[in-house]
C-alpha cells in the first residue's frame, strides 16, 4: 500500500506544477491589470474636479402648464460633469428637448451623484422629499460598478430596486445602459478590452433588471457608443473620460423619444 502510494508521488508533481504556474501566471495578469488601472488613472486625472454643474431649475418656463417634473439619478454623466454650460449637461439638454417636445415647462430635479455606483441610488432617492412624486426619472450608471469590479449581477439588481422605487413613487423611469468602455482611449490594453466586455455584460443585465421592473431602455453602447469610438475629440472633454458638450447632445438625443413616448397617452 505504501508502495503505491510513493509511486502515485510522481505523478501528482507535473499537476501540481500546472497549478503553481497557473497561479503565477493569474499572479502577473492582476499586476499587470493593476499598473495599467494606474496608467489609467494617471493619465486622466480630475482636469474636471468632482462637481458638476448645477443645472437644477424649471427650463422653458414661458410655456404654458404645469412645469413637468424631471430628476436625474445616477453618476456622473447624469450629473452631467464634463459640460462647461447649465443647458450642455444631460440633465439640461433632456428639459430643453421635453419642454420643446410637450410645449410644457420642464423642472430638472438632479439628484445624480459624481462617483456613484449603482449601490448609491437607493441614497439618491433616500434624499429626495418624501412627498417628491416626478413625473420621469432618468438614470444613468454603470462606469464606476466596472472600474471598481463590482459584480454584474449585483450592479444590475441595485438599478432594479431603483427602479421599483421610482415606479412605486408615480414616474415614469427610461434607464440608460453602460456605457461602452472600450471608447476610452486613455486606458491602454488588454485593461480597455476587458472594461469593454465587462460593461457590455453588465449594459445586457441592467437591461433585464429595469424592464422587469417597468422602465424604458436604451443602449447607450449602441445609439451613441459609435460616436465616442469615431471623435473622440468632439464626444469627449477635456479628461477624455466624460462626455462633452456633443457628447452630451448625442446621449440626450437617444433618450429624449424614449421620454417622451413614457409621458404621453399613447406612448
Amino acid at each position: 500500500m505504501a508502495r503505491r502510494a510513493r509511486r502515485s508521488l510522481p505523478l501528482l508533481r507535473p499537476a501540481a506544477a500546472v497549478l503553481a504556474l497557473g497561479g503565477a501566471l493569474l499572479f502577473g495578469a492582476r499586476l499587470g491589470l493593476q499598473r495599467q488601472a494606474a496608467i489609467a488613472r494617471r493619465r486622466i486625472g480630475k482636469p474636471l474636479g468632482e462637481d458638476a454643474l448645477d443645472a437644477d431649475r424649471v427650463w422653458r418656463s414661458a410655456l404654458p402648464g404645469e412645469p413637468v417634473d424631471l430628476v436625474m439619478l445616477g453618476d456622473s454623466i447624469a450629473a452631467g460633469l464634463g459640460a462647461h454650460r447649465r443647458k450642455d449637461t444631460l440633465g439640461g439638454r433632456l428639459a430643453k428637448g421635453l419642454a420643446a417636445e410637450l410645449q410644457r415647462p420642464v423642472r430638472l430635479r438632479t439628484a445624480a451623484v459624481v462617483g456613484a455606483e449603482s449601490s448609491t441610488l437607493d441614497a439618491q432617492i433616500d434624499d429626495l422629499p418624501a412627498d417628491y412624486h416626478p413625473d420621469v426619472a432618468v438614470i444613468v450608471v454603470g462606469g464606476n460598478d466596472v472600474t471598481h469590479r463590482v459584480p454584474v449581477a449585483t450592479a444590475a439588481s441595485h438599478l432594479g430596486t431603483a427602479v421599483a422605487r421610482m415606479r412605486g413613487r408615480g414616474a415614469a423611469v427610461v434607464v440608460g445602459t453602460c456605457p461602452d468602455l472600450g471608447a476610452l482611449r486613455a486606458v491602454p490594453q488588454p485593461l480597455r478590452s476587458i472594461g469593454s466586455r465587462v460593461s457590455q455584460q453588465l449594459a445586457a443585465a441592467q437591461a433585464v433588471q429595469a424592464e422587469a421592473a417597468g422602465a424604458r431602455v436604451v443602449s447607450l453602447r449602441r445609439a451613441v457608443g459609435p460616436f465616442f469610438l469615431i471623435d473622440p475629440d468632439g464626444m469627449f472633454s477635456l479628461d477624455r473620460f466624460h462626455p462633452s458638450a456633443l457628447g452630451y447632445r448625442r446621449t440626450a438625443d437617444a433618450l429624449l423619444p424614449e421620454l417622451v413616448a413614457a409621458l404621453t397617452p399613447d406612448g
